[in-house]
């Protein structure tokens, strides 16, 4: 019998290519730092003209994307054995899915999308053993699917529902509250990006932040809105633009002022009794400072007065916890794999704060949850969960047992010790236990029914060295029984970067890849948080080269231990993810055949100048700088194409709603290489995909996933010989 794979062989892979759509080049000329520098494509940026709303779409670009579009179709559309594809990943993406229960009262908060619904619907249960009841499905909200709902906040008892709902991928979420009891929509709506920090004790309203400005991504502001009246009478606690209210007697320079003003900024978590509030403010990437406010002082007055908590320490804060005027939180200062301490409200200065779980070099701590009367930690063992059980005074309860080897979560509630763990790996998929974090006890709550067979699949985990030396993991999947003679289709998948762990997960659509003998093999880089604050800081600024070089070793490992050749090697990438693989592909075109490089940054040089991109300007650092642009212009892939090379095939993606990365990133670097590159475009096209429909990729209806899904799974599989005669 033949496998699906084997069909699509047998239709053939022969495909004549009308080439991509001819690009104009229209050069600007700059001067940086005494440096010339040459942008033939700065026209696909758009509309510069406002240089506070940097970017905007015009006719010229519209039509030249246009004509990219149709070309990326013409050529993903057709190649040989695309329907058949199609209908295995429909199969499997069609299969339902459950999210992880959230309690409030007796009331349990879930969402569940089933067959070929487009969106994910939100569901409650009164009572764990009640019936399910939607709350809100988003298709009737809005029949194109293009609708989500991004987040929902129940109140203490459950019985109202604030959430948020956005379209088209824009993530500017527009804040509603429901009644749970009745359904009934209530008639407060407020616009902004919106996301809730809070609400009142007796539910009569909630904090909240948004945006000031949809158009200024550093425009945030926390207000105090009480249910029934308009947004625009609601209270200030403080703005973003205010940076002396967070800032002005501590001896900053106008120029450190002038960079806080564009970080991720401002947030605040109030207790449930709101009695505090914690005020942080992200100075970068790797750094938040802390302050406590007694918010009954501010009720009384009006008056927001902040006590600095911890000021200039670099690290990240996560799971925090009132109890009473003691707060419990989970962070990094001082602890670069992390640690749970308490603090004293009333004595809150870092100085007076007590350990209750100590920092352990060996184990990074990625969450904190609080349960009633016990603290769950989260750990990252060599870039897998492990779960410790504390109670509040830091003794210890044992560990979590978990199904086996992979990725897990745990949703707390600090009024029971009841608990929902989800757990997946490579080769299981993702599945929800009710337990009791008391004595263990638990049931499997929810488990999808995938058409594939798991146990088909071998995982394991390697070390190599990157260029330094530095030894750096990376989890290799493929099925069972696979033979070491270099000729495996391989995907190499990557990120690197903003403290984020990539660990492991299910994949129901990776299986026709691993039954037809394709392995994916998945790097934990440098810049990400798999090894603790010293991981990340590793591959941030002028250390980013590292992250390339780590990924450069991974296909040089992968190659040298007979797992693929490089004629049979792709990469991926999505966000910082596709700023690695564009960086990679113009480093070492040679060791790679296919390249994806989805929703990227790549113009490294103008990067900071749109949207939110000067939230990642402690990241990356900017060619503002003379000292930053000398490592920046080394490795930023737009700068470093060179005409003539043979590259291998591309393929692009954006979404034109992007609100975090600029589409203008894939669009100037699709243009440029396609002009540039030496290799046969009918054989190793460089394409370009930019989604009318679609942001940074959060909220995509089902039918959109699947097509994105299908047009990267097939576009490797041509181009690593999948679907040669």
């Amino acid at each position: 019998m033949k496998t699906f794979l084997s069909a699509i062989i047998l239709a053939g892979s022969t495909l004549a290519l009308a080439g991509p759509p001819e690009t104009k080049s229209v050069p600007v000329t700059d001067t940086i730092h005494g440096q010339t520098v040459v942008d033939e494509y700065r026209w696909l940026e758009g509309d510069n003209s406002n240089p506070d709303n940097m970017g905007l779409l015009t006719d010229e670009v519209i039509s030249w994307t246009d004509g990219q579009n149709g070309y990326t179709r013409s050529v993903l559309d057709n190649l040989p054995g695309r329907a058949n594809l199609e209908d295995r990943l429909r199969q499997l993406m069609e299969v339902p899915s459950i999210g992880s229960p959230s309690a409030y009262g007796n009331r349990y908060f879930f969402s569940k999308r089933e067959g070929s619904q487009p969106q994910a619907v939100r569901y409650v249960r009164d009572g764990i053993d009640g019936d399910d009841r939607v709350l809100l499905d988003p298709q009737q909200i809005d029949p194109t699917g293009l609708t989500t709902v991004s987040w929902i906040a129940p109140n203490k008892d459950g019985s109202l529902m604030a959430f948020g709902m956005y379209t088209a991928g824009d993530e500017n979420s527009t804040l509603y509250v429901m009644d749970v009891e009745s359904g009934e929509w209530l008639a407060d709506e407020i616009p902004g990006k919106v996301r809730l920090s809070g609400w009142l004790p007796d539910s009569s309203g909630f904090f909240y932040q948004r945006l000031e400005d949809l158009d200024d991504a550093y425009s945030s502001v926390m207000k105090l809105h009480k249910l029934g009246t308009h947004h625009r009478q609601d209270q200030v606690l403080f703005r973003q633009h205010d940076i002396d209210f967070f800032y002005g007697d501590l001896n900053k320079t106008d120029a450190e002022l002038q960079a806080l003003k564009t970080t991720w900024g401002p947030s605040g978590s109030p207790s449930e009794d709101t009695r505090w509030m914690t005020v942080s403010y992200w100075t970068g990437t790797a750094g938040i400072d802390l302050w406590i406010t007694d918010l009954s002082h501010w009720f009384r007055t009006g008056e927001l007065n902040l006590i600095p908590m911890a000021i200039g320490k670099m690290g990240r804060v996560g799971g925090m916890h009132y109890d009473g005027d003691r707060l419990f939180l989970q962070h990094s200062f001082d602890a670069p794999n992390g640690t749970v301490s308490m603090i004293d409200l009333n004595n809150p200065n870092f100085e007076n704060w007590k350990t209750v779980v100590p920092h352990d070099e060996n184990l990074v701590i990625q969450g904190a949850s609080f349960a009633r009367g016990i603290i769950a930690v989260q750990y990252l063992d060599s870039a897998k969960t492990r779960i410790a059980l504390y109670d509040y005074n830091g003794n210890s309860k044992g560990d979590l047992q978990l199904p086996g080897i992979g990725t897990a979560g745990l949703s707390t509630s600090d009024d029971r010790t009841e608990a929902f763990l989800t757990f997946t790996s490579y080769n299981t998929p993702r599945s929800i236990y009710r337990i009791d974090l008391a004595n263990n006890d638990s049931d499997l709550w929810a488990s999808p029914n995938i058409p594939v067979d798991p146990s088909t699949i071998e995982v394991k985990q390697v070390w190599y060295d990157s260029k330094d030396g530095t030894p750096i993991s990376m989890f290799i999947v493929h099925k069972k029984g696979l033979k070491l003679d270099g000729s495996n289709p391989t995907i190499l998948y990557g990120y690197g970067g903003f403290d984020i762990s990539m660990t492991p997960y299910f994949s129901s659509t990776m299986f026709p890849w691993y039954e037809n003998g394709g392995v994916y093999a998945v790097a934990n880089l440098r810049g990400g948080g798999e090894y603790g604050n010293a991981w990340h800081e590793a591959g941030m600024l002028e250390h980013k080269q590292n992250v390339f070089d780590d990924f450069i070793a991974a296909g040089e490992w992968l190659v040298d231990n007979g797992y693929t050749v490089p004629d049979k090697l792709g990469i991926a990438g999505g966000s910082n993810g596709g700023l690695l693989t564009g960086a990679v592909v113009v480093q070492r075109p040679d060791l790679f055949s296919a390249v994806i490089s989805a929703v990227p940054l790549l113009d490294m040089v103008r990067y900071q100048n749109f949207l939110m991109a000067r939230y990642w300007v402690p990241e990356y650092g900017s060619a503002e700088n003379a000292e930053q642009y000398e490592y920046i212009k080394k490795y930023s892939p737009y700068q470093n194409v060179k005409p003539g090379t043979k590259y291998p095939a591309v393929l692009f993606t954006a979404g034109e709603n992007d609100t975090r990365v600029h589409p203008l990133h894939a669009r100037k670097m699709a243009a440029r290489m396609q002009n540039a590159t030496g290799s046969d475009q009918n054989a190793e096209p460089i394409l370009l995909w930019v989604d009318r429909d679609a942001g940074h990729g959060g909220g995509k209806p089902l039918d959109l996933r699947i097509r994105d899904v299908a047009d990267q799974r097939i576009f490797m599989m041509w181009q690593l010989g999948m679907l040669e005669d």
